[in-house]
């Protein structure tokens, strides 16, 4: 006798899957949590990609700061 009776999902999500990779949808974007966990971690590489690349400029030119000469 188990202890919890839950209903088995798994075949519904199989479905859901299946049918998202045939759409050609990416793997990582098929989960409804997706878009949560992607916004945030687009918005930090490309920030740090942008800020990297600022402080690089400022170095070329001469300035050993972020915003100050």
């Amino acid at each position: 006798m188990p202890i919890y009776k839950a209903v088995n999902k798994v075949p519904e999500h199989q479905r859901v899957y299946q049918a998202a990779y045939k759409a050609h949808e990416r793997i990582w974007r098929i989960n409804p949590r997706s878009r949560m966990y992607l916004v945030p971690y687009n918005i930090l590489l490309w920030g740090t990609t942008a800020a990297t690349f600022w402080a690089v400029g400022r170095r070329i030119f001469g300035k050993s700061t972020w915003f100050y000469d």
